[in-house]
């Protein structure tokens, strides 16, 4: 008689927030799905649904009370994890169906409640995690988290307070991993934590040995050895270095990126340039120092982008202060720009401080630093007009949607996931799929995007 294995429960997810969530949510998938559980698409076969939340700001509590409350709706066993996790009693006063609450990054608890939620089942007979672990990003790019939590205490920020302070990974783990998800077909890796320039520096930026030779566990080890990963196919994969913060460290990075082993980008979190409020801020001085290395990375690598995110609206941010930041802006000339209106969140040290800007004053400043930086990007994406550039593929187009003539979503190296613009291309033919890296021309821009088609069919 034949054994019948008992059908294994399944859990949903709901992941909100930044990337650093999103490789928590891998690695709870990962594990649970080594335990057997199988996942579900929909509420509706869920036997138990995870929601992932954001707390960074009010706007995203929000964001993820709508989703508790949403997947208790529909599904009704709901297990709340990531950042918001420390507001527990809220949670459970507003939805106190919830089964358990479990803080940011505490996957065993995680993993605990869904056991006592749903018992796994016993005896897996087969194999049920792929090498690398389970994603939630398309299979040819991956999120490499180095490190979590933070040292720095920014006025505006509760990270600290929920994520704790910087604890690194040990390299030689990091790099086992990066080489793992691109023997399985990544093609491009973005490097993330809270403080990515400040990787190590809680464990003296500890050396272990790796290939037969000693790496520190350190950003400039990091990035080197990065660059000498190979995909299957013997091709450099694209590495992105997120969330840097412009140590003088930095500089050593810069070489890397012309002789082509990182990717020509980074991301640098300035907020805002005028001293007095980076000093409100609490954030690293920022003065005309750090024009003249931009000025010196772009002598080294021309092709670098730089990205960054700004606040706007900050208590104290007067109109002297405001107009500071577009003219540094127009010095900087940077690639790629996101601006946000302060937003109070709840035990930020900001929330005290004197001088807060009128709503209307926010979103009129906002607007100012939109439409200066999109006049910047769009200059700078004209000028590629006409170049031959490498692009990642993300979606390929339907024949029978296109009259036959096949599209393509891009990315160009300046451009990440989720977060920058894209290359939309014409006619790429038959055989290409994502993650594929071909060079095209550039036959048009706008404000953000690019437009162009391969090589070959030009």
């Amino acid at each position: 008689m034949a054994t019948k294995i008992p059908d294994a429960p399944k859990i949903g997810m709901v992941s909100l927030g930044c990337p650093k969530n999103l490789v928590d949510s891998e690695r709870i998938l990962t594990k649970l799905r080594s335990d057997g559980y199988q996942m579900s698409a929909d509420y509706a076969g869920a036997d138990v649904v995870l929601v992932n939340t954001c707390g960074f700001l009010d706007s995203a509590k929000e964001e993820s009370l709508e989703a508790i409350g949403e997947a208790i709706a529909e599904n009704g066993r709901v297990i709340v994890t990531g950042c918001m996790g420390d507001e527990a009693e809220l949670i459970r006063a507003k939805f106190p169906q919830v089964l358990a609450v479990t803080g940011a990054h505490q996957y065993e608890q995680v993993v605990n409640a869904v056991h006592d939620a749903s018992p796994p089942v016993p005896n897996a007979f087969v194999d049920l995690v792929p090498e690398g672990g389970l994603k939630l990003t398309p299979r040819h790019y991956s999120y490499l988290k180095i490190s979590e939590g933070c040292n720095h205490r920014c006025s505006f920020c509760i990270i600290p307070s929920i994520r704790g302070d910087l604890v690194s990974r040990r390299i030689d783990a990091v790099l086992r991993e990066a080489e793992k998800l691109v023997a399985a077909g990544t093609k491009e890796l973005l490097v993330i934590s809270q403080d990515t320039s400040a990787y190590g520096v809680d464990i003296r930026h500890e050396p272990r040995m790796w290939k037969g030779h000693e790496v520190r566990a350190h950003m400039t080890d990091l990035a080197r050895e990065l660059g000498q990963l190979r995909t299957a196919e013997g091709k450099t994969p694209w590495v992105r270095l997120h969330y840097v913060y412009p140590y003088p460290h930095v500089d050593q990075v810069i070489p890397l990126m012309a002789e082509g082993l990182l990717t020509p980008y980074l991301d640098i979190p300035f907020q805002h340039a005028a001293p007095p409020v980076l000093k409100a801020m609490k954030r690293p001085a920022n003065d005309a120092k750090v024009l003249d290395r931009i000025r010196k990375w772009r002598a080294i690598c021309p092709d670098i982008a730089i990205r960054s995110s700004f606040v706007v609206g900050f208590p104290g941010e007067t109109e002297a202060d405001f107009q500071y930041l577009l003219d540094w802006l127009d010095e900087a000339q940077l690639d790629r720009v996101g601006a946000f209106r302060f937003e109070p969140v709840e035990g930020a040290a900001a929330n005290a401080l004197p001088g807060a800007v009128p709503e209307e004053v926010k979103e009129e400043r906002f607007q100012r630093i939109m439409e200066k930086t999109a006049a910047i990007s769009a200059a700078k994406l004209e000028a590629k007009v006409g170049r031959t550039i490498p692009v990642i593929i993300d979606e390929v187009g339907d024949p029978d949607d296109e009259d036959g003539s096949i599209g393509a979503t891009a990315r160009s190296q300046a451009d990440a996931p989720e977060i920058d613009g894209h290359v939309y291309l014409r006619d790429v033919g038959e055989g290409r799929r994502a993650g594929d890296i071909i060079d095209v021309i550039v036959e048009d821009a706008d404000e953000h995007d690019l437009f162009g088609a391969p090589v070959e069919n030009v």
